[in-house]
């Protein structure tokens, strides 16, 4: 269900995209309606999928996950049936954090989180190097984590 986004519900989007715990009367405060309109279209946005989902973001580095890495993967094929097997063992592993299917000489960027070199090498094996699909894969290690947002522009 498609939903039409007013500039009520920009508003709105733009503050729980910063924190969502923001109480619905502050919100309603900052775009100038009320607590029970605010309430209503988070509602609405979360129906039609506007919202995908409530979380918590966590610190890799504080859980143990050290190592972050950018792996590039080209298939053998790109059929449509050896690209679906691939999206659905990428998006099940639970160590993909990100994942895009992409043009440009690669099949598919992944971004994966470990907690040490010893559990990278251990997903690669399982999802690249024992994958018949996988024709090569290519693996860079960020040395440092600069930037890491979930928020978009809400024009």
């Amino acid at each position: 269900m498609q939903r039409s986004l007013d500039p009520f519900d920009r508003s709105i989007l733009r503050i729980v995209q910063r924190d969502n715990k923001t109480p619905q009367r502050t919100i309603a405060e900052q775009v100038n309606l009320s607590a029970a309109a605010v309430q209503r279209r988070i509602a609405a946005m979360e129906m039609s999928g506007v919202i995908a989902r409530n979380l918590a973001l966590v610190d890799p580095a504080s859980v143990g996950m050290t190592i972050t890495a950018i792996v590039e993967v080209l298939l053998r094929d790109e059929r449509a049936r050896t690209v679906d097997a691939t999206k659905a063992l990428f998006r099940a592993a639970p160590e993909v954090q990100q994942c895009y299917y992409v043009t440009g000489g690669t099949s598919f960027v992944l971004i994966i989180i470990a907690p040490d070199m010893a559990a990278y090498e251990g997903t690669t094996r399982r999802l690249f190097a024992e994958n018949d699909a996988v024709a090569s894969y290519r693996t860079l290690i960020a040395l440092d984590r600069v930037k890491a947002e979930t928020a978009i522009v809400i024009p």
